[in-house]
């Protein structure tokens, strides 16, 4: 009897159990059944709205120059932004839908295989504009890669680190080291302006990763004063600073690109002058559908259109540094302080430049701005972002042992409160 009553114990224990273990399984489907509800709509309508302008003013910048060059094509551009666009939604969607844990296995691949196109492109590349930064006809550019790679690799590596990010020979100068070979790559392309981008996103991750102030200053004045070495060593960069300066001293002695951009701006008044009615993209003002698509949108929709996109940006910052604080773990908010980072200080070197507040910069307006490589590294970003704020870290042995966060295989403990993130 005694044997009988243990069987009967160990068999309703193990029935209790298992029914406890299905029940756990049917609210982890119902809990990613109801992942997409979670996701953050404001964001993916901002940059559909982004993406939306951007196709609307790469079809009024090109259709006049692709009629003349592409045989009586007017939307030869547009087509290909079109699908450059497919591809990034699609980019999107996977990263959105994939629980941003994943990126780990993939950070250090991603990294190294854009590194190789990196010096690959040094090699092998096409000139364009006095750059070798591309392959096949300027339809893969590395350095926008790179920007997506820099923010998923550096994100791992920050939150491995742990309390270990304030020790110099674990943090500070590994950290150098890393992000300098990459920019260095990047610069002797060249493209200062890339370079300054990728080592800015950085530099906020790590400082968000709870880096000490004092090294990362200094460490930033030493990055900085060699920055400004390369710089004026190079007859392309301080051609583009020299003129910034004779800009500040004498707006007419601007250089032709800026000038002509101040001048599309301006005659653009309050309303523009209509969409497609632009005088200045008929081969005054140059690459108007990439670096100077924010000229064009102040001449044909005013300064009402520049002002709606400003506020999509910072609608966009809004959401994504919300997402970053909001995020289940220190990985998901360094992610999500990169992406976003990376373009927001795009977008605003961009508008700087065009403005006449920055050196002229070969950076695109994100979403905007034609181009391939670009807009699906931005969508990338934007994928992610998403990803982040489903929370979808929040798994099945997360609710059963009632832990904070499901910290996978390395002990990433939060400490962006430490500098102000969280």
């Amino acid at each position: 009897m005694k044997r009988k009553s243990e069987r009967t114990t160990r068999f309703q224990a193990s029935a209790v159990g298992a029914i406890a273990t299905d029940s756990l399984r049917r609210m982890e489907r119902v809990a990613n059944g109801k992942a997409w509800l979670r996701m953050d709509y404001i964001l993916a309508v901002t940059v559909g709205a982004l993406l939306l302008i951007g196709l609307m003013m790469v079809y009024s910048a090109t259709f006049d120059m692709a009629y003349q060059w592409n045989n009586g094509q007017p939307a030869y551009y547009l087509l290909r932004q079109l699908l450059s666009a497919a591809l990034g939604l699609a980019l999107l969607l996977v990263l959105a839908r994939l629980d941003y844990s994943h990126l780990h296995h993939l950070s250090i691949p991603f990294m190294g295989c854009v590194v190789l196109l990196l010096i690959l492109v040094l090699i092998f590349g096409q000139e364009r504009f006095g750059a070798t930064r591309t392959f096949f006809n300027g339809r893969l550019q590395p350095s926008e890669l790179m920007k997506l790679a820099v923010v998923i690799y550096i994100a791992d590596w920050l939150a491995s680190k742990g309390e270990k990010i304030r020790d110099v020979s674990y943090g500070l100068i590994p950290f150098g080291v890393l992000i300098g070979g990459i920019a260095g790559l990047i610069v002797l392309q060249p493209d200062f302006s890339t370079a300054l981008l990728i080592v800015a996103t950085a530099e906020v991750m790590f400082f968000l990763a709870g880096a000490d102030l004092k090294q990362l200053i200094g460490g930033t004045c030493i990055a900085g004063t060699t920055f400004g070495v390369m710089v004026m060593n190079s007859s392309h960069g301080r051609d583009r600073v020299m003129a910034f300066l004779k800009l500040l001293s004498d707006p007419t002695q601007a250089g032709w690109q800026v000038k002509q951009a101040l001048v599309a701006i301006g005659s653009g008044g309050l309303l523009g002058r209509g969409l497609g009615a632009g005088q200045q993209k008929l081969g005054y003002l140059p690459l108007a559908h990439t670096d100077s698509i924010f000229a064009v949108i102040g001449e044909e929709v005013g300064l009402i259109g520049c002002l709606i996109v400003i506020a999509l940006f910072a609608l966009l910052a809004y959401r994504g540094f919300k997402i970053a604080a909001q995020a289940s773990d220190v990985f998901g908010a360094l992610l999500a302080t990169g992406a976003t980072s990376w373009i927001i200080f795009e977008a605003a070197f961009n508008i700087a430049a065009m403005t006449g507040l920055a050196p002229f910069s070969g950076i695109p307006l994100p979403f905007v701005s034609y181009g391939g490589s670009a807009l699906v590294s931005a969508m990338g970003a934007v994928g992610i972002l998403l990803s982040v704020s489903r929370g979808t870290r929040r798994t099945l042995r997360t609710r059963q042992n009632g832990a904070t966060f499901d910290l996978g295989r390395r002990d990433r403990r939060p400490r962006l409160s430490r500098a102000g993130g969280r």
